[in-house]
């Protein structure tokens, strides 16, 4: 995003004291230094590869459609069944790929190279359709779990358990645990105790695909831990009831404060993300008359003040994330440059966790194809 010129002036309210505030800097400077060279337990892939399997019309395919696509629900109805493997690069905050598996493939046959399919997978999202009957999608899924287990035991398990939102909340709620009961009994029969699977309910007809996404995504990132200490240094000293670190494109959150998801309080930042995005495209347009009175700001900015005083703050740290906060505490109203400041000090310390990781990273990977190049000469 560019910087918007409706950039609001409307007031700002925070809980913080101006002390607290400014203290914030030296905290998170401290932050930073502290958790910064976060290392992981494994090497990171470059593009780290998610994989959506179930069976056919599980919905899958509306699921990448709607996440990463920005698709209308409604629209999915007309998607076509898959037939072959769909691969979709993912260009954010970090690169990442996005496999979609048709249902009908036998992968487990010998026929198929499991380690082409798992080698370098990150995780499995596993889609059960909760308003069919799911007995052999359980039963196949957990033929596959257990394969996984086998040679590639560092894939994280994920199971939607989807198209939730046309059941009763008393019937989704035996659903969800007699799914988690069948699978939980087979895996143990076979040996496999407190199985890495996660279990998420999820409909694309509201914000709990995002969420579930928001999670699995969470669990590849190397420095989890930095970015959401980096986050509770910000909130506590300026008071934000809630912090998300958003992507953009996708309006998956990478990271957020500690404190409990209010679902409510995040599609209150979702919307804002759609409200600052359909903004900026109207006017942020380059004029070629339009010449800049003095320096400007390279990212947007934005604050709204709904009617019952609650706040809620944006600001762009780069091309694919921002940093929404919410502040329901209305008698801080003359802190918005204190809040400001120390956003931007956020963002400086959240530029250099990515420049100690990721890039690092990568540049390490490509040393190493280097030096192995250069032995196989």
């Amino acid at each position: 995003m560019t910087t918007p010129p409706w950039s609001s002036s409307s007031s700002i309210t925070d809980s913080a004291n101006a002390g607290g505030l400014q203290g914030t800097n030296q905290a998170l400077e401290q932050t930073s230094a502290k958790f910064g060279q976060v290392s992981a337990n494994k090497p990171q892939d470059a593009k780290p590869r998610l994989m959506l399997m179930g069976l056919r019309r599980s919905g899958k395919s509306s699921i990448a459609s709607v996440v990463f696509h920005k698709m209308p629900p409604n629209e999915t109805l007309f998607l076509e069944s898959t037939t072959r493997i769909q691969k979709d690069s993912i260009h954010s905050f970090m690169d990442f790929q996005v496999w979609d598996f048709p249902g009908q493939l036998e992968y487990l046959e010998p026929s198929f190279d499991l380690e082409n399919i798992f080698g370098s997978l990150g995780a499995l999202v596993w889609v059960i359709d909760a308003q069919d009957d799911y007995l052999d999608s359980v039963a196949r899924l957990n033929r596959t779990i257990l394969t996984v287990q086998q040679y590639y035991p560092n894939i994280n398990i994920e199971v939607f358990i989807h198209k939730v939102d046309g059941l009763s909340e008393e019937y989704r709620t035996d659903t969800f645990q007699d799914i988690v009961q069948l699978i939980s009994d087979e895996l143990s029969d076979a040996g496999y105790e407190n199985a890495p699977v996660h279990y998420y309910l999820t409909s694309i007809y509201d914000y709990s695909v995002f969420e579930a996404f928001s999670k699995v995504i969470q669990k590849l990132i190397p420095n989890l831990s930095t970015l959401e200490n980096l986050i509770n240094t910000l909130g506590n000293n300026c008071g934000f009831e809630k912090t998300y670190l958003f992507d953009v494109l996708s309006k998956i959150y990478i990271a957020s404060d500690t404190r409990p998801v209010d679902m409510s309080c995040y599609e209150m930042c979702s919307d804002y993300i759609d409200v600052i995005v359909d903004i900026s495209e109207l006017y942020s347009w380059d004029h070629p008359d339009r010449k800049a009175k003095g320096e400007q700001n390279q990212e947007a900015e934005s604050h709204v003040v709904l009617h019952d005083e609650t706040m809620i703050h944006l600001m762009e740290m780069n091309k694919y994330l921002c940093l929404v906060s919410v502040i329901r505490n209305p008698e801080s109203k003359d802190k918005k440059g204190l809040i400001d400041m120390n956003c931007r000090t956020f963002q400086e310390a959240l530029n250099d966790v990515f420049s100690r990781s990721w890039e690092e990273e990568q540049a390490q990977g490509q040393a190493v194809e280097r030096i192995e190049r250069g032995v196989s000469h």
